[in-house]
């Protein structure tokens, strides 16, 4: 290689070696240019992040809650109505244990009187004239479904008031039997539903308890003698199943709130009926 590429070590200071090129002048690399280090002066960069498209964007739903379903909803509102009665037959069978452990001895204190038994047959007559006459009265499609089910018990107890009349003195309606009455008067008026549930439970508390219950008073108050209110022309549970599809076959059309009322009316018919029961030991 020349030697006139590079300097001599002996070379005299007027002829010391200079670079070919000022700094000035080195040419760029325009592939770095981009990269270059922006000097202080020079405003921060900003960058503005695009964000995804609507269409594409996540869509948080709500989360959606299923109601509980009640114990016999699947079967029917007479089925709900049931487990009411059997909660509130639990209920008062743990009371009844109670209260027999706390007595002296335990020993059974039910003792009907007759006097008891006319006020009880009176007051009962009174709540099926009431439900049978708003239903033979009454224009609303949903309760001319329940005229003349078989089952109605008010020309049976007449006939029984006027055969004890004879021998006993009838007394007038008692407060539980005309307050009943004037509730279930009400509710023909202002709520349908309530009021259909109070007439089936009526009939279902008399024939599944109330025949028992009225059996034994007349075996002992009457010498055995069997009362018309107990007898039946028919099958008595049949008749009371074709009420009970009916009510079911009503209340699939009825909203959860008109059932839950229905339930809360099913308490307050066992407790009305459970006071006019009461009154045979009074």
């Amino acid at each position: 290689m020349s030697a006139s590429f590079f300097p001599s070590s002996t070379s005299s200071p007027s002829r010391a070696w200079k670079p070919l090129c000022s700094p000035n002048l080195l040419p760029m690399n325009p592939k770095l240019h981009r990269f270059k280090i922006p000097s202080s002066s020079s405003p921060p960069p900003s960058f503005t992040i695009t964000g995804l498209p609507s269409s594409t964007a996540p869509v948080l739903k709500k989360r959606k809650r299923y109601r509980r379903i009640l114990p016999g909803e699947a079967e029917g509102i007479v089925q709900e109505m049931r487990f009411v009665a059997m909660r509130l037959r639990d209920n008062a069978g743990d009371k009844e244990k109670q209260e027999e452990e706390s007595s002296n001895g335990g020993e059974e204190t039910w003792q009907p009187s007759m006097e008891g038994f006319l006020k009880y047959l009176v007051d009962s007559k009174l709540v099926f004239e009431t439900i049978e006459r708003i239903v033979d009265e009454s224009t609303d499609v949903a309760k001319v479904y329940f005229r003349k089910t078989g089952l109605e018990r008010a020309s049976s107890l007449s006939k029984d008031l006027e055969w004890l009349s004879k021998r006993e003195i009838i007394p007038q309606p008692s407060n539980p039997g005309t307050t009943y009455a004037k509730y279930l008067s009400q509710l023909a008026e202002n709520n349908v539903p309530s009021f259909l549930c109070h007439f089936y439970n009526i009939y279902f508390a008399h024939i599944t308890g109330g025949q028992e219950i009225g059996k034994k008073v007349c075996s002992m108050l009457l010498e055995g003698s069997e009362l018309e209110f107990y007898k039946w022309d028919g099958d008595a549970n049949k008749s009371l199943k074709d009420v009970r599809d009916n009510l079911n076959n009503l209340g699939e059309h009825w909203t959860r709130e008109e059932k839950n009322t229905c339930l809360k009316e099913a308490a307050k018919s066992f407790r009305y009926l459970g006071q006019i029961v009461r009154l045979i030991i009074l």
